[in-house]
C-alpha cells in the first residue's frame, strides 16, 4: 500500500512557475512508476507526465514541464514552467508498479494522491 501526498500548488499568473511534490509513504518507492495527472473543471482526467526507467510527457507539457524523483526521500516533483491558463486544473500524483506502456492513461495507475489545485491567470 502506498499513500501519496501532493503539495505545491496554488495562484500563479500565465508565464510564471511552480514546482508540484508529491511524498509517499509505504515501502519499495524506488520500483513504482510515479506519475502526474491533471483534471480541469469539466473534462476528463488527462495524463500529464510520469518517471519510471525514462520520462514521458504529454505534448502538451513537452518543454515546458519536467518530472523529477528522490527514491532517497520517496518524492516525485512536477516542474512546471511557462505557465498557461489552459494549465488550470487539480493536480494528482499517482504511482503504479506497471513499468512500461506506449501511452499512459489513469486506469493504469494503481494509487492515488487527493490532489493539489493550480490555478493560472491570465
Amino acid at each position: 500500500q502506498v499513500q501519496l501526498v501532493e503539495s505545491g500548488g496554488g495562484l500563479v499568473q500565465a508565464g510564471g512557475s511552480l514546482r508540484l511534490s508529491c511524498a509517499a509513504s509505504g515501502r519499495l518507492f524506488s520500483s513504482y512508476a510515479m506519475g502526474w495527472f491533471r483534471q480541469a473543471p469539466g473534462k476528463e482526467r488527462e495524463f500529464v507526465a510520469i518517471i519510471s526507467a525514462d520520462t514521458n510527457y504529454a505534448d502538451s507539457v513537452k518543454g515546458r514541464f519536467t518530472i523529477s524523483r528522490d527514491n532517497a526521500k520517496n518524492t516525485v516533483y512536477l516542474q512546471m514552467n511557462s505557465l498557461e491558463p489552459e494549465d488550470t486544473a487539480v493536480y494528482y500524483c499517482a504511482a503504479t508498479v506497471k513499468w512500461y506502456r506506449s501511452r499512459w492513461y489513469p486506469g493504469d495507475m494503481d494509487y492515488w494522491g487527493k490532489g493539489t489545485l493550480v490555478t493560472v491567470s491570465s
